[in-house]
């Protein structure tokens, strides 16, 4: 997936810290690099990262490589996007949606 600058990795070790601890609003992608529908979702994310950057926070979250984390939001179904307020969930959706629905809850929450 290509990363645009505006977009953190998360993983394992680092989620307490840049999701768990962020302050406002953030978005957090979990996929796989196998899963045609992240890979339908992830431009969009990439786009919503832009255009709400210093606004909302956008994490992207491997669940092969991350376990721990998948586990704990019992992610099931790929992608699922969770929002996140001042490191609480507040928010999932699961599957491919198209970017309105996704801007809305941004607005929703924010």
């Amino acid at each position: 997936m290509a990363d645009n600058g505006k977009t953190v990795t998360v993983t394992d070790d680092n989620f307490a810290t840049e999701i768990e601890g962020a302050d406002g609003l953030a978005l957090v992608d979990f996929w796989a690099a196998w899963c045609g529908p992240c890979r339908m979702v992830g431009p969009i994310v990439e786009q919503l990262a832009d255009e709400y950057d210093g606004k909302l926070k956008v994490g992207k979250l491997d669940v092969d490589l991350n376990t721990r984390v998948a586990s704990k939001f019992n992610i099931r179904s790929i992608p699922s996007i969770l929002f996140f307020k001042d490191g609480k969930v507040v928010d999932t959706i699961v599957g491919a949606v198209p970017k309105p629905v996704l801007e809305r809850k941004i607005q929703e929450h924010l």
